[in-house]
């Protein structure tokens, strides 16, 4: 029996096989072979979803290329794909994806999947940039779906978090190559939630990070430049600098509020510019764990303050930075952006220090404020909570048992997330 371990080593599977298919053919084989089959990326899902003891499939040396559709306004990407990789490949073409996260190792199908987001005001997740997907069902059978080509299926796919199928290919937006600059600086929190609304209109890119014991934020812009070569730096920050931070945090939690004012004393602004394919992702190497809540806009600033009041009174040893983005609605039916316009607050702790009861505490902070979380990101939903969250759960889990009645796409976590039932005995 294998082992496999997510990125941040807290989400451990033991498959009774790995397997790195390099064909569609001997993929639907092993698919329609397997009793439980589940999909693995980057492993940047803190949750259990790649989670298995059966079979789990690595797609990354799955043969394929880009397509571009004559129009220039979308192509076909190979879905196990990473970002990093797909997006060198698409500038090498002429194209950019509308927007991206701050990091790139995720598979196109990983990213997609659960929702994953950059910021923008006016941008959605890299979910909605999804047209249509090519995918191996639970028999091995492989079907293609769209809008307009088993459309439920489609529907269903545009965020499935792998319980419909193994998707070897995506058909996604694309927009011509550009470049970004990147702008840094450290400002009051105050003097950026009063200024918050004209700068999410002013940049194509908004968002900042916030340590909870400090009042000073540093905010990040991106705007669309002239053509610039590639930029010397591969992160928005210095990494050297905050890992020793962080390790001095865990050995002394007591230190870590003076700690994170001498860390925003050492920080100042900075600028970068070069092709967007290289200037949204930055270098995250100092491991963590998160949790990311999805908020009502207008919600957004109200439950930061009140999460960051609450970890202050009780002196609680939180060392990452909040970071706030904003995403914009969509009509997907596991979106948690799919009741309007989103402020994404993203909570983090470094993976050496105490982080459970953490987060645990803070999400009923964030579902007070209407917040829904992240599919990916740590997380206690029931099935309840799914059900009452999401009115679409039901016409998913409706597609879901059509395409894969057996639950062969089903481990324990999603399971028990989505309350699904096992298979009737065979009689």
């Amino acid at each position: 029996m294998s082992e496999w371990r997510n990125w941040s080593g807290s989400v451990v599977a033991r498959p009774a096989e790995i397997l790195r298919p390099t064909t569609e053919e001997e993929l639907s084989r092993h698919v329609a072979q397997a009793n439980k089959v589940r999909v693995v990326g980057a492993g940047h899902s803190f949750m259990p979803l790649c989670e298995t003891d059966g079979l789990l499939l690595n797609l990354d040396a799955l043969e394929g290329s880009i397509e571009i559709a004559p129009d220039g306004l979308s192509g076909w990407a190979p879905a196990g794909w990473s970002l990093a990789r797909l997006t060198r490949a698409l500038w090498d073409k002429g194209y950019s994806l509308p927007n991206q996260g701050d990091v790139n190792p995720q598979s196109l199908a990983g990213a997609i999947s659960t929702g994953t987001h950059g910021t923008g005001a006016e941008l959605g997740s890299l979910a909605t940039f999804a047209r249509a997907f090519r995918l191996v069902l639970a028999d091995g059978s492989v079907v293609q779906c769209s809008r307009t080509e088993r459309p439920e299926l489609f529907e269903a796919q545009r965020l499935s978090l792998g319980l419909l199928g193994v998707v070897t290919r995506i058909e996604v937006d694309l927009v011509p190559a550009f470049h970004l600059q990147e702008r840094l600086s450290v400002r009051p929190l105050a003097e950026i939630a009063a200024e918050w609304e004209e700068l999410a209109v002013r940049h194509r890119h908004v968002e900042f990070w916030v340590f909870p014991y400090s009042d000073r934020a540093i905010l990040k812009t991106l705007d669309i430049c002239a053509p610039a070569p590639e930029p010397k730096t591969a992160s928005d920050m210095s990494e050297g600098i905050f890992k020793f931070y962080c390790e001095l945090a865990a050995a002394m939690p007591r230190l870590t509020p003076r700690l994170q004012h001498i860390l925003m004393r050492l920080i100042g602004k900075s600028s970068r510019s070069g092709p967007a394919y290289s200037v949204f992702p930055s270098e995250r190497s100092t491991r963590f764990e998160e949790m990311e809540y999805e908020l009502p806009r207008a919600a957004g600033f109200a439950a930061l303050n009140e999460v960051t009041e609450w970890i202050r009174r009780k002196r609680l040893p939180v060392s990452f930075p909040f970071e706030y983005r904003l995403v914009a609605a969509d009509d997907i039916w596991l979106s948690p952006f799919n009741k309007g316009p989103g402020a994404s607050v993203s909570m983090h702790q470094y993976a050496k220090m105490p982080w459970r009861e953490i987060f645990a505490e803070a999400e009923t902070i964030f579902r007070s404020h209407g917040g829904r979380p992240h599919w990916a990101k740590r997380h206690t939903l029931t099935a309840a909570d799914v059900s009452a969250l999401y009115p679409m759960a039901d016409r998913f889990l409706t597609v879901r048992q059509q395409v894969d009645p057996a639950g062969k796409f089903a481990n324990t976590h999603l399971t028990a997330l989505f309350g699904i039932d096992p298979p009737a005995p065979q009689l």
